[in-house]
């Protein structure tokens, strides 16, 4: 059993001031990376309460949990799947209860790392997505999984939303509208090559280029890396991530 005076000693060798040593380091011109876990509508302030976390993993979580303050943080990249997956209970508008979401959730092997349970699948959510893109001040997205989409003739975006009669281009503040809110849709043309050959945007087929750009727009943020396979190398580099 350690004394006192080596608890102190181990104490003062192992645990640091983090905001100081992170913000050191960025004084001296390195690079810090701080990933978030979890997803924006699960933040417990702007998320889909009650079924939320009880943290923020939205980007503003990354000053309060790390001690670097907002003005020193350059870049936020959000990652962000070709299709919208959620796990567990909360209102989630383009979910497919048919085979094209059982496709979606076989082929992209959409179970929960932790949980372990299955995810549920939908076509992409614009007003989602701009929303991230606002509350994380995004200034560039990792689109992923854009391979699994291969062999769809056709792909269904969700652009907007019907409650009682109106549309809403964003999602609904009362949490009972977004909970009934049915997705409009924009459809567009699929294509069947194996992408996950391509290491260059212009590699892509034109009908998944045409995609991209179309999910770019929804989204209201550069997309700067697509994932076209499950392996590291198998992503396209739009934009350098790095400065």
């Amino acid at each position: 059993m350690r004394t006192v005076a080596e608890l102190r000693a181990l104490f003062a060798e192992h645990v640091q001031d983090t905001g100081l040593l992170l913000n050191d380091a960025l004084d001296q011109g390195k690079h810090i990376l701080l990933e978030g876990s979890q997803g924006t509508l699960l933040d417990v302030d702007h998320g889909t309460y009650p079924f939320v976390t009880s943290s923020n993993p939205t980007a503003g979580g990354a000053c309060a949990g790390s001690g670097i303050g907002p003005t020193r943080i350059s870049r936020v990249l959000g990652i962000l799947k070709a299709y919208t997956t959620r796990v567990g209970a909360g209102p989630f508008p383009t979910e497919l209860f048919d085979d094209d979401g059982e496709r979606l959730r076989s082929v992209g092997g959409e179970v929960g790392v932790t949980t372990g349970r299955d995810r549920r699948c939908g076509w992409f959510d614009g007003p989602i997505a701009r929303n991230a893109s606002r509350i994380n001040g995004l200034t560039d997205i990792f689109l992923t999984k854009l391979d699994v989409l291969s062999g769809w003739d056709r792909i269904p975006v969700c652009v907007a939303y019907e409650v009682d009669g109106q549309r809403f281009d964003d999602i609904p503040m009362n949490q009972r509208d977004f909970a009934i809110a049915k997705p409009v849709y924009e459809y567009l043309p699929g294509w069947t090559q194996d992408i996950s050959v391509a290491r260059e945007f212009a590699d892509l087929p034109p009908n998944a280029q045409a995609y991209v750009r179309f999910l770019e727009e929804q989204s209201q943020c550069r997309i700067s890396a697509i994932g076209v396979g499950q392996d590291r190398a198998e992503t396209i580099v739009v934009h350098d991530l790095v400065d």
